[in-house]
């Protein structure tokens, strides 16, 4: 036991050091395979304290990834000269589109302003010879009798039903009631 004890006192080894000697011996052959990395001084050439920052060299790509690169670029420019193509054609499209939209929409304004003026001339037309009796028939007239049309509107259906009522009787005979 105390051979141990005066072995390990008389040579003190540290295990790091021991290793890191071992390593530096395998890559020392690695180094002159791989390029170092050069420093670029920064702030001075590394004063105030700064540590120089190693910057790498550009590496030469291979043949296919230069390739790849050229034919990635040439295809984007290409598609991107498509989309421009296509928006082009599709503005286009749509002006026309808008054109011919104003264009329907203009006759059809057009359309219905005549068939308002129209309607209003038949209307004053009407209005002028009121004859006695035919009030509920005129009223009749202004009225939209087609349950159908009015889906979105208040029921008025018991408000129908007592106008054509009025309108089949006479009127003598609703004052008698």
């Amino acid at each position: 036991m105390e051979d141990l004890n005066d072995h390990n006192e008389g040579t003190e080894v540290d295990p790091a050091a021991e290793f890191l000697a071992r390593e530096q011996n395998e890559l020392a052959g690695l180094e002159d395979e791989l390029k170092p990395a050069t420093v670029a001084p920064t702030n001075g050439g590394g004063t105030n304290g700064s540590s120089p920052v190693p910057t790498r060299q550009p590496r030469d790509e291979p043949e296919k990834i230069k390739k790849w690169r050229e034919e990635q670029k040439r295809m984007l420019e290409e598609k991107d000269r498509n989309e421009e193509i296509k928006k082009q054609e599709l503005r286009e499209a749509a002006k026309k589109e808008l054109e011919e939209w104003y264009k329907h929409h203009k006759q059809l304004i057009a359309k219905t302003r005549s068939s308002n003026r129209n309607a209003e001339k038949q209307f004053v037309a009407d209005s002028g010879a009121i004859e006695p009796g035919t009030e509920w028939e005129r009223i009749a007239k202004l009225c939209d009798f087609n349950p159908k049309t009015s889906r979105t509107c208040k029921d008025v259906s018991r408000m129908r039903s007592i106008v054509l009522q009025l309108k089949q009787t006479p009127l003598n005979s609703s004052k008698q009631a």
